[in-house]
């Protein structure tokens, strides 16, 4: 049973939210990735949103651009966390995108990461759910581990070369 949902009203935003999908593949979690317009198709958006808790999912990632309703109205419906990724848009690079998504009322939250942050989603979603699961906190310990470890080696490969030759 999938514990996370995936949802973009559009196929261009593939690209993005499929980095949210590699992340949860990486740490086995399961997930559903759905393209459902909330304003195209409203009754199929409410329907996926309202069951989606009896479905099993314990966190949807909703990407969205422009007007950026699509994660808003996830957390209007789903009882649990909703991560909202704003998409960059020809039109305003992505703001309108962010401050639609960021600016939920009260009550009514969505945690939002960076534009295009779609790495980032998935790697919220995986923190969410390893409150609850020790072993996904040891795979996610791991994970920043080996980030650090990056870092460390190209520090080194500076020192060793010099910036002229990195």
């Amino acid at each position: 049973m999938p514990k996370v949902g995936i949802v973009m009203g559009s196929d261009s935003d593939m690209p993005v939210m499929s980095k949210a999908a590699e992340i949860l593949d990486q740490f086995g979690i399961d997930y559903e990735m759905r393209i459902i317009s909330a304003h195209r198709e409203p009754d199929i958006f409410f329907d996926y949103a309202k069951s989606a808790e009896e479905r099993g999912y314990k966190v949807i990632i909703a990407g969205a651009g422009k007007a950026a309703h699509l994660p808003g109205m996830c957390a209007a419906l789903f009882p649990m966390p909703v991560i909202g990724i704003p998409m960059k848009t020809s039109d305003l690079g992505g703001v309108d995108s962010l401050y639609s998504i960021v600016q939920m009322p009260s009550g009514i939250p969505v945690a939002t990461v960076a534009i295009n942050g779609g790495a980032n989603a998935g790697i919220l979603a995986a923190k969410i759910l390893a409150t609850g699961d020790p072993e996904l906190l040891e795979k996610l310990k791991a994970y920043s581990e080996e980030l650090k470890n990056q870092v460390v080696a190209k520090d080194e490969r500076l020192q060793e070369t010099g910036w002229k030759d990195y």
